[in-house]
């Protein structure tokens, strides 16, 4: 068993704010890399004050920097001055990854661009999460997940009610599906640079992943394909739709093979013989008859509670899942089976949940999680290792360069 994490070695600075390029770092830090935090000396990176928006969570604990400040050492530096520069550019030779998802822009205005740090580090991983890609009229704009990735990607439009409503986005709906991506796209580049031993820039976009996200309706889309038309109270597709049990739980049916899935139902409702009704024998007569088979699986469901049900449908092999809220997904034991969840000591708060990254190699243990940092909590000791002695730590703390 490998304990010290695959990425064990590496060291990653994470110059990124809010949630998908800094995820992406996260999700190194936890297979082993050292990963260095960069964050404003006045107030830090701005994911942390997200749970004070209103319309926000509210927790005791800062849930939003729990979930994604993890593992990290927090250096705090002003960057627009030539002594914070200056310190960020002494870590940047010694780093194997360069995270950000500065706007170009700003890399420019930093002189942190891909052409300005390949001189002085020419084996980095230079990895630029950006909202809308590098060309085009609208790259550069300033983008978050609910705008590049759900709203722009046609997702939001797609994802509607019965009603025809389109549903809003949740914080880092994209942001962490795109910081997996961003994540292959660095060991792509980790890959690369083991073969030629040169770093190379890599990317990504919130655009980019939420079509990607989106790409079964689109590719439909761009062949030309029909879809069907809302159908108001009554679904569309009633083997693939949500219904009511007795105890009033909800859960998801998803029968997408429906020649053997259907009259495995049937016989669960002890109606074998509705399997070949020819009302129900086809897709084309169960789209005709939507109402009434749909009426028919409702007053089935209804007639038990669903602990009764998931019994039945493990027995008849059904596919389906129910539809929980927050207090119980947190609460899934299966959640734990899976790896989902990890627990991390927090001082002053013991033994708290986190959510854990979606990627397992056997063999190797991933990083027990550690608490996330106070601003610049680390920055004393990482200015110490750039060679920077305590009287010139001191003068950058007293004048605000940086935090520590």
């Amino acid at each position: 068993m490998q304990k010290n994490g695959i990425l064990s070695g590496l060291r990653v600075i994470d110059c990124g704010t809010y949630i998908a390029g800094p995820a992406s770092a996260t999700v190194m830090s936890d297979f082993g890399a050292e990963v260095f935090k960069i964050e404003r000396p006045d107030g830090g990176d701005l994911w942390r004050l997200f749970p004070h928006l209103p319309g926000s969570a509210k927790s005791e604990l800062n849930w939003a920097w729990v979930l994604t400040g993890r593992n990290k050492k927090s250096v705090a530096l002003d960057l627009g001055t030539p002594e914070g520069y200056e310190a960020l550019i002494r870590l940047v030779r010694t780093a194997d990854v360069f995270v950000t998802n500065y706007q170009p822009q700003l890399l420019t205005k930093f002189h942190l661009t891909w052409d300005e740090l390949r001189v002085i580090n020419d084996r980095l991983i230079f990895a630029h999460l950006t909202g809308y890609g590098e060309a085009g009229e609208d790259a550069g704009l300033p983008a978050f997940d609910a705008l590049a990735y759900w709203a722009r990607s046609g997702l939001m439009t797609s994802v509607v009610g019965r009603d025809g409503t389109p549903g809003g986005p949740r914080p880092g709906i994209g942001d962490h599906p795109t910081a997996m991506a961003l994540f292959g796209a660095i060991m792509l580049g980790l890959y690369d640079r083991e073969r030629t031993g040169r770093g190379s820039k890599v990317g990504t976009s919130l655009m980019a992943s939420g079509a990607w996200a989106h790409s079964c309706d689109l590719q439909a889309q761009m062949l030309g394909a029909t879809f069907p038309k809302p159908a108001g109270p009554i679904p569309i597709n009633p083997l693939s739709t949500g219904y009511i049990t007795r105890d009033a739980k909800v859960f998801l049916l998803a029968q997408l093979d429906p020649e053997h899935e259907f009259p495995r139902l049937c016989t669960m409702f002890g109606a074998p013989e509705m399997a070949t009704d020819p009302m129900f024998a086809s897709d084309a007569a169960r789209t005709e008859h939507a109402a009434e088979l749909s009426a028919i699986l409702q007053s089935q469901f209804e007639s038990r509670d669903l602990a009764e049900w998931r019994k039945e449908f493990r027995q008849y092999d059904i596919k389906w899942a129910p539809l929980p809220m927050l207090a119980e997904v947190v609460s899934d034991p299966q959640m734990r089976a899976a790896g989902a969840f990890v627990d991390v000591d927090y001082p002053g708060h013991g033994t708290i949940q986190t959510i854990n990254s979606p990627l397992f190699v056997e063999g190797s243990e991933k990083r027990k999680p550690e608490a996330s940092p106070e601003i610049g909590a680390n920055t004393r000791e990482v200015l110490r290792s750039l060679g920077y002695d305590e009287a010139a730590i001191d003068d950058m703390i007293k004048r605000r360069i940086a935090a520590g």
